[in-house]
């Protein structure tokens, strides 16, 4: 019994010596690298060089090579920046670049934004949209072409002629609809959205009040007509003057002379009433 734990103790010590001798070799190692490696490394890094910044990351965090001109420095983030995506692997969480046409990604394979100049479609960025598909210059993306939609047409109005719904045989009837949907820079254009049509009634007579707006215009035009007619005098059967000097002359001669004898009339009747 004692033997036994004896030779498991010894076989436990020698497992751990050779845990040590594989650290001390990779720190080794390690060194043989990067001579300038620091185990106090500040911003998230878990390892980092003087010269190339972090090595490594703390667990959970990003490693992502950002370029400062010629020179590249490692750094750790909590997240990719945008135009990387990020990868979890067992030993190391790594940034990516997306594609060169891609904005952001999701994964090397699947864009999310396209860079300008790009329509997006099904994660793929797009110099031109697939037929049945337009561009969206807003979002830049492809989508749908929709085209106008319109609700049904509403019941005909009553027939009517200048406003009025009497008075009349012959006249017009309308009828609208609405818009409900409005097309995309491809879709069908939308159609018109009244309609008129030429109907016939049975004539009916205006009561009072109902000849309309029009009806009380054309009244008040012909009572002013007639008054208008009442005040001109009435000249007809008369010829117009056209007396000459000479005859209006004459015309005043004979006008004195009746005077001069309706003067000595009256003399001559004032005398015997005297006598």
């Amino acid at each position: 019994m004692h033997l036994r734990l004896i030779s498991c103790f010894f076989i436990i010590l020698n497992f751990l010596e050779y845990i040590g001798s594989q650290n001390t070799s990779r720190g080794r190692r390690q060194r043989r690298m990067h001579p300038n490696v620091s185990q106090g490394c500040q911003g998230g890094c878990a390892t980092c060089s003087d010269y190339n910044g972090c090595l490594s990351c703390k667990p959970k965090l990003f490693f992502v090579l950002e370029r400062i001109g010629m020179k590249q420095i490692g750094v750790c983030l909590s997240s990719c920046p945008s135009g990387y995506y990020g990868t979890r692997y067992p030993d190391i969480n790594k940034c990516t670049k997306c594609k060169a046409d891609c904005d952001t990604c999701f994964n090397k394979n699947f864009c999310t934004k396209c860079k300008s100049g790009f329509y997006l479609h099904l994660g793929k960025c797009l110099d031109n949209c697939p037929e049945g598909l337009e561009a969206n210059n807003h979002t830049m993306e492809c989508v749908s072409i929709v085209h106008c939609e319109a609700s049904e047409w509403s019941p005909w109005s009553p027939c009517t002629k200048k406003g009025k719904t009497c008075g009349f045989k012959r006249g017009t009837e309308t009828r609208v609809r609405e818009i409900i949907q409005h097309p995309s820079a491809k879709g069908n254009l939308c159609p018109p959205t009244s309609e008129t049509r030429k109907c016939t009634v049975q004539r009916k007579k205006c009561q009072k009040g109902e000849r309309g707006k029009k009806g009380r215009e054309r009244k008040r035009k012909k009572l002013n007509k007639e008054e208008s007619k009442d005040a001109i005098p009435d000249n007809k059967g008369l010829e117009p003057s056209r007396e000459t000097p000479e005859q209006r002359e004459n015309k005043d001669k004979q006008q004195q002379k009746k005077r001069k004898v309706q003067d000595k009339q009256q003399k001559s009747v004032s005398v015997s009433t005297v006598h």
